[in-house]
């Protein structure tokens, strides 16, 4: 009888332990200190793909560029290279060195503004800055290579505010009677020196004393420039118009045309007329040509006049 027992009782704990080795592992169900179960576990949704699955279902509301990456790293941001900013050509000088419009439409009661013979003095030019800045124009200021070279942050004063450089021949000298290789050196070498200063080299050339000839032109082209005299003469360099700036104003206001291609210089009575010239040109009805609009005259214009 007692063995029976025995046997019952062995029988009914091999059977316990047969049954508790087929249950599910409840051990397992823990993660992290957490009771949620291996089912509950495979519906929960990461919070970055939450977020993004949200963001589908708004039509993409997020921009992907800017959002955290999966590592929790900072934004990224892609830059895109600023475009170069190309001119708008309105004008061009043509035969008779008159700026005129390159087509039908553009302003033609315009006057071109340029300075030659600098730079010299820091507070003759500072004062003429400040006057072109007044009446927001722009102007050519036409220097020679030996001044540079002396004042080479006159030259870098004259670009940083704005205004533009032009090629006046490094001595100053007549190069219609010079060799080619003379003229190309006069030129060439202004071009190199501005370039190292402020980084461009002068987009115009105008010859000393007007004074050119086929050479000289060629030697302009080769270098990309655009050859001009002028067409209204202030008279500031001739000794009869020393320290009388009401002269220069009486000079050029009685040339005063469409088109007008004023010459004048780095002079300290022209620096003292340049206030008062200006606010008449603008009575006039006149504006102030940006040389940055002036192109090569197109090969197609009729403009010989």
């Amino acid at each position: 009888m007692n063995y029976l027992l025995n046997k019952k009782v062995l029988l009914i704990a091999a059977c316990c332990l047969i049954l508790s080795s087929c249950g599910p592992d409840h051990s397992s169900t823990k993660k992290n200190g957490s009771n949620i179960t291996p089912s509950q576990s495979s519906e929960v949704i990461p919070p970055v793909q939450k977020e993004l699955e949200t963001d589908q279902s708004n039509e993409g509301a997020l921009n992907r560029e800017n959002a955290p990456s999966s590592t929790g790293g900072a934004e990224q941001q892609v830059s895109t290279p600023a475009a170069p900013v190309i001119p708008e050509y309105k004008y061009h000088i043509n035969k008779v060195y008159r700026v005129v419009p390159n087509t039908e439409g553009i302003e033609k009661k315009v006057v071109l503004l340029t300075f030659d013979d600098g730079p010299k003095e820091k507070a003759m030019l500072e004062g003429m800055l400040d006057t072109l800045e007044k009446h927001e124009a722009k102007a050519i200021f036409f220097v020679n290579g030996y001044r540079v070279k002396s004042n080479p942050d006159l030259l870098k004063l004259i670009h940083d505010r704005g205004q533009i450089i032009g090629n006046h021949s490094w001595d100053h000298i007549d190069l219609k009677k010079e060799s080619a290789d003379t003229a190309r050196k006069q030129v060439e070498d202004v071009q190199q020196i501005v370039e190292e200063i402020i980084g461009e080299s002068p987009r115009f050339f105008r010859p000393p004393f007007g004074s050119g000839n086929d050479t000289l032109h060629g030697i302009v082209e080769e270098n990309d420039m655009i050859y001009m005299t002028w067409s209204n003469g202030s008279l500031d360099w001739d000794t009869k118009f020393k320290n009388k700036p009401d002269g220069i104003i009486k000079n050029v206001m009685e040339q005063l045309h469409p088109g007008s291609n004023i010459l004048m210089h780095e002079l300290p009575w022209t620096a003292e007329a340049l206030d008062e010239l200006l606010t008449r040109i603008k009575a006039e009805g006149y504006g102030f040509v940006d040389p940055h609009t002036i192109s090569v005259q197109s090969e197609h214009s009729a403009d010989s006049k």
